[in-house]
């Protein structure tokens, strides 16, 4: 299998383009006659639930965040094959999205030199605005 043949998610995810299911239908708008003619739209779906090529963290992941199937539509370019590229970009970045852990934020306090820089901008906004009343 070469690499024209898997979708890259990230470093552990790679799936088979082969899982995916491809539809193509007559895209809206205009276009003249090779609108009315040419299936440009593409829409892609994915069966996260039943994909072999996710492992089993990655499938509670996605199923969690996106549900049991991801559906990815692209119909704005006038090319199917454009739109094809386009619905694979938008699959993989909906994919990594859903499989990006969030790191814990670790609470910290704010420095001494924080503080002190606050304090002395609150001082000079104040004295900017008493100047300012005086007049």
């Amino acid at each position: 299998m070469t690499t024209t043949e898997l979708l890259v998610v990230n470093r552990s995810c790679r799936i088979p383009l082969g899982e995916l299911q491809w539809r193509f239908s007559r895209s809206g708008g205009p276009g003249g006659q090779h609108a009315n003619t040419a299936d440009t739209r593409v829409e892609v779906v994915f069966d996260i639930a039943g994909s072999p090529s996710l492992g089993p963290i990655q499938r509670a992941r996605l199923l969690e965040k996106l549900g049991p199937e991801l559906r990815v539509v692209a119909a704005d370019e006038r090319s199917q094959v454009r739109n094809r590229a386009l619905a694979l970009d938008r699959l993989r970045d909906r994919l990594a999205a859903g499989l990006h852990v969030e790191r814990p934020r670790r609470p910290t306090k704010p420095t001494r030199a924080s503080q002190e820089r606050r304090l002395q901008a609150k001082r000079r906004r104040s004295e900017t605005k008493r100047l300012r009343r005086e007049t």
